[in-house]
């Protein structure tokens, strides 16, 4: 099986962020992923752009393929988001990339960008493993 395959099996049991939101698992793998989300009505606020809480999701979704792909249960203690500019277009697109972990914790970067490149946020998370990896 397949990272990606793995991933998309696992993950199937959020349902909020897959069925509710929409988001789509495009790419895993230990430490990186790659998740889309395509813009519908249901994600824009009263202003007519994405809502914040849709753009995050997507990223902490993003954070927590990339980060469960080699230590499951790994959680996000904290996150922090800075919103750049509005999405435009139909697709978001989050990608998360561990930073740098050590035995129980781990800092990850997810950039969400809009389908003409532009940064749409910044997160940064901080997660928390209790476990053993795979290869423990």
């Amino acid at each position: 099986m397949t990272h990606l395959e793995y991933a998309r099996e696992l993950f199937q049991k959020d349902l909020y962020a897959t069925e509710c939101t929409g988001a789509v698992i495009e790419a895993a793998e230990p430490g990186h992923a790659v998740c889309t989300l395509r813009v519908e009505k249901k994600h824009q606020n009263a202003g007519g752009v994405v809502m914040g809480g849709a753009i995050f999701t997507l990223a902490d979704f993003a954070f927590a393929v990339a980060a469960n792909m080699d230590r499951l249960p790994t959680v996000a203690q904290s996150a922090q988001i800075a919103f750049l500019s509005p999405g435009r277009g139909r697709m978001l697109r989050a990608e998360a990339i561990c930073v740098k972990r050590g035995r129980t914790t781990a800092f990850f970067r997810t950039d969400v960008t809009d389908e003409e490149g532009n940064l749409v946020a910044s997160v940064t998370t901080n997660g928390y493993y209790n476990g053993k990896t795979e290869t423990e």
